[in-house]
């Protein structure tokens, strides 16, 4: 009996034994996992501080050549974009190279702040020209279609950003300082041309054909329908107002209580905007379809509610900027 209880508490200590063994090891194992994993956050920390350092300093860079485009000849502007564009395309890369480095919301973000500088690219080409003395043509009134003169009358001193830079005088064409009318464009009017609408309050537009941009700044309490626009549409300090178009890129700042009808194939841009609203486009009419072949646009690709708010880039949450257009309150019919 004696020798069977000394061998089962041998048998017990040694048991015994093997588990505190055991459980040393796993605390030595556990160790060794923390240890890693420190020097791996260590490692990744280092990583996406380096990412942003260099990502910030690179976009820096390129904001600062395109605002040297600001007053510059078109061979200085035409350079400077050249230039910009080269640098956002290499962030682009920098950017691919590294998204293992960061999470859902610093990527995100990058992506947010890449677009905007392309976004920033693609205005400045449109806009950034030698500055040049503007006259627009004569207007078209649809109720009884005789043309009037409107002559452009400058901004005032304090909107210095706002003056009507563009393209030369025979390239552009549009309406400025009007209330209260009907203004119309005709097809041949418009086609291929730049477009700018400027400080018009309480006024129906329309503009049929295809015009390569659409400059719009200063709209207040308007109605503004056009044909398929070719390129951008830009729009600035617009409010209370409705507009329809057909675009490839929309850009859009300073605008309030707007609602867009909008037929986009790339994504709108919204910046510093609240209560805007978007749906689908709606407008209609005799010979529309000879401009969408003439624009180039897509018919069957509209990303009208896909917008991009520069200033709300929280993950997973909607802006609180815009909305889209409930079915029952969107409009359908425009003109009698």
């Amino acid at each position: 009996i004696r020798i069977n209880d000394f061998l089962r508490g041998e048998s017990g200590g040694s048991t015994v034994q093997e588990r505190l063994q055991r459980r040393n090891q796993a605390r030595l194992e556990d160790a060794e996992r923390r240890k890693e994993a420190k020097q791996s956050r260590s490692v990744a920390e280092e990583r996406t501080e380096y990412f942003f350092s260099t990502f910030n300093s690179e976009r820096a860079s390129i904001e600062e050549v395109l605002s040297g485009c600001s007053g510059a000849d078109r061979a200085a502007v035409t350079q400077k974009l050249e230039e910009a564009t080269v640098k956002t395309a290499e962030l682009q890369k920098f950017l691919n190279d590294n998204m293992f480095v960061l999470n859902q919301y610093q990527l995100k973000t990058s992506q947010a702040a890449l677009q905007k500088l392309q976004a920033s690219i693609a205005e400045t080409r449109e806009e950034a020209l030698p500055k040049k003395k503007f006259a627009f043509r004569a207007r078209t009134k649809a109720a009884d279609k005789a043309p009037v003169q409107v002559t452009a009358t400058p901004p005032p001193a304090d909107s210095g950003s706002d003056r009507a830079d563009g393209p030369p005088a025979s390239e552009q064409c549009g309406f400025s300082n009007v209330n209260n009318e009907l203004l119309t464009k005709t097809a041949e009017e418009i086609q291929n041309r730049d477009v700018l609408l400027t400080h018009l309050t309480n006024c129906k537009v329309r503009l049929f054909g295809s015009p390569s941009t659409l400059h719009l700044k200063h709209i207040d309490g308007c109605e503004i329908l056009c044909g398929p626009v070719a390129t951008s549409v830009f729009v600035d300090r617009c409010r209370n107002s409705v507009l329809a178009f057909p675009c490839q890129q929309l850009r859009t700042h300073n605008t309030t209580d707007t609602r867009v009808y909008l037929h986009v194939t790339s994504r709108a841009i919204i910046e510093d905007c609240s209560g805007v609203s978007f749906a689908p486009f709606s407008w209609s009419y005799s010979g529309i379809e000879e401009d969408f072949t003439v624009s180039g646009l897509d018919r069957d690709r509209n990303n009208w509610s896909q917008v991009d708010d520069f200033n709300w880039l929280a993950a997973g949450l909607p802006s609180p900027n815009w909305t889209v257009i409930p079915e029952e309150d969107r409009k359908n019919t425009w003109d009698p």
